[in-house]
């Protein structure tokens, strides 16, 4: 919860995150996000799978936990540094990390079944240093895209939420 921007609404118990025009009375805290983005709490330095399910625009991510959280630089943003990797989730799909983009071809996500879905899925093995984005539709796993790096430390799943969007883990 220390983690989480004011602009956005955390309900545990749906384990729902939605942006909100409103800002919410969330205590100052040092980790709190300038950006609307937040950090899960436990971190992960074996493997681990999950799965998010969002409407409108949203960015799924892996970071470590010093990622920059203060100020509006680009910096700040998951996959923008060397600190973290996402995937930009809408109509279309692309991967992020260290402020470069790889937009993914249609041909990954565009078959009529996979279009329709807005559910994608993480899988992250640190010890092989590998994190992998799938998109996920009818219980049908598809590879969009795979980061080979050696992770340093644990690492958080993490998220960015636009305007008028939300994600639910699963």
């Amino acid at each position: 919860m220390n983690t989480v921007n004011r602009k956005l609404k955390l309900s545990h118990r749906t384990r729902k995150v939605e942006y909100l025009s409103e800002p919410q009375r969330y205590p100052d805290h040092p980790d709190r996000f300038d950006r609307a983005q937040l950090l899960c709490r436990d971190g992960l330095e074996g493997r681990g799978y999950w799965e998010v399910e969002w409407t409108g625009e949203v960015y799924i991510a892996v970071s470590y936990r010093g990622i920059r959280r203060k100020g509006d630089s680009n910096e700040t943003l998951f996959g923008w540094n060397n600190q973290s990797w996402s995937l930009y989730c809408s109509d279309t799909y692309a991967v992020w990390h260290d402020g470069k983009e790889t937009a993914l071809s249609s041909r990954s996500y565009s078959s009529s079944s996979l279009s329709n879905s807005s559910r994608a899925a993480v899988y992250v093995d640190c010890h092989a240093g590998t994190l992998s984005f799938l998109k996920v539709s009818s219980d049908t796993l598809t590879h969009l895209h795979t980061f080979k790096t050696k992770f340093t430390e644990p690492v958080y799943a993490g998220f960015r939420v636009f305007t008028e969007s939300s994600l639910r883990l699963c």
